[in-house]
């Protein structure tokens, strides 16, 4: 017998059409809306166990308690007390003995590595080279001294930080505001230039000699070699802080100069572990005495 004709089925159509071309509306796929479905009950689940919503203050916390950030601290936790007896090692030791220490002097210099490159390259750059204003860590002139002593006592109380008592201080006068006329300032100068061995004007140089005694000599010495328990740099070499061409020059003496270091032993900033790592890594940069 010959098969009844099946009526074809019709379906029906958005009501849009463009060019004679019509747009169907054909159900989705059974399999596909079962899978968006289990999607939003997971996207339902996931808002509820865990972190999702912003509030003012932070989110929702989820029923589960989970936190990224709980998850780094803990990780940091359990490093920390892995290190935590090499940590102690450091600081039982002298400082100068911590680097020929074989059991913590590597360990010592690879964290304090870390340190410096977390809060110190800022301001002396990543291969502590400095810049402007900022000292080189890697050459041999240091304000306060290059010995590991004193490298940790400059990171530990800063440089003119006003939160330490025991920070490092040397003010230099502001020579422009009426204690010397332009005329010595010009001659201190030209007498400061001479000590590098550079040309000058040897009149004017001359003249600074008696200007530079009576008010600079007595923290950068009467040869311009600089005092590090005062703070006061070498002008008779060719490592200068903010530059050592005559305008240079000449604004310092004018104006003075100022910078600032952060005491890293106060408001929590470092531990004494780390203050020692630091102390140590920077000393073996090269230019540490």
């Amino acid at each position: 017998m010959a098969r009844k004709p099946e009526k074809k089925k019709v379906v029906e159509t958005t009501g849009h059409e463009w060019d004679g071309i019509t747009e169907l509306n054909n159900p989705m796929p059974r399999w596909w809306l079962w899978t968006f479905y289990l999607t939003i009950v997971w996207g339902i689940g996931y808002m509820i166990l865990y972190p999702a919503w912003p509030l003012i203050n932070g989110a929702t916390p989820g029923l589960l308690g989970y936190s990224s950030r709980g998850e780094v601290a803990k990780d940091i936790a359990a490093v920390n007390a892995a290190n935590a007896p090499l940590n102690d090692r450091i600081i039982s030791l002298d400082l100068a003995a911590i680097a020929g220490d074989p059991e913590v002097g590597n360990y010592a210099v690879s964290a304090g590595a870390a340190v410096f490159r977390t809060f110190c390259i800022q301001c002396h750059g990543a291969g502590a080279a400095g810049s402007v204003g900022y000292p080189n860590l890697r050459d041999d002139d240091w304000l306060w001294g290059g010995d590991i002593e004193a490298i940790y006592a400059t990171i530990s109380h800063g440089i003119r930080a006003d939160e330490d008592d025991d920070t490092r201080l040397s003010d230099m006068p502001v020579f422009g505001d009426d204690y010397l006329s332009p005329e010595e300032i010009a001659q201190a100068a030209q007498f400061v230039l001479s000590l590098t061995g550079r040309a000058t004007d040897g009149a004017l140089a001359r003249a600074g000699v008696v200007v530079f005694e009576e008010n600079c000599a007595a923290c950068h010495g009467d040869d311009g070699t600089g005092d590090i328990y005062a703070g006061a740099p070498n002008l008779a070499d060719a490592l200068w802080l903010y530059g050592g061409d005559l305008e240079t020059i000449t604004e310092t003496i004018t104006n003075s100069r100022g910078g600032v270091m952060p005491a890293w032993s106060t408001k929590g900033r470092l531990n004494e572990a780390q203050l020692r790592q630091v102390a140590v890594y920077v000393h073996e940069l090269g230019g540490g005495k």
